[in-house]
């Protein structure tokens, strides 16, 4: 069974910088596609950055130019550097991997709330 585990959250103050982790546990003989997402209260969830396997990024133009979306294989983790932060930033924050284990599926982590307030 496969387990994705995110880490990292917490309260900032407006400028300020956080880094979140995700580390993918259990049976896995490939690790595709991994993001993050978001969900604001009263909003839907939506994509912040995502980085394939190859090491390709893609970012939501929001946070373009201060979010960083990186990963070790090694590890079987990504990351998202979180620099310049907003406070429209607020949300649960979602890790997501594309991963092969005993099934080809994709997975999600229990999410990991930021707060961006002075």
């Amino acid at each position: 069974q496969v387990q994705l585990v995110e880490s990292g959250g917490g309260l900032v103050q407006p400028g300020g910088s956080l880094r979140l982790s995700c580390a993918a546990s259990g049976i896995i003989f490939e690790i595709y596609t991994m993001g993050w997402y978001r969900q604001a209260p009263g909003k839907q969830r939506e994509l912040v950055a995502h980085i394939t396997n190859g090491g390709s990024t893609n970012y939501a133009d929001s946070v373009k130019g201060r979010f960083t979306i990186s990963r070790d294989n090694a590890k079987n983790t990504v990351y998202l550097q979180m620099n310049s932060l907003k406070p429209e930033a607020t949300a649960v924050y979602y890790c997501n991997a594309n991963i092969r284990g005993e099934l080809l599926r994709g997975y999600w982590g229990q999410g990991t709330q930021v707060t961006v307030s002075s």
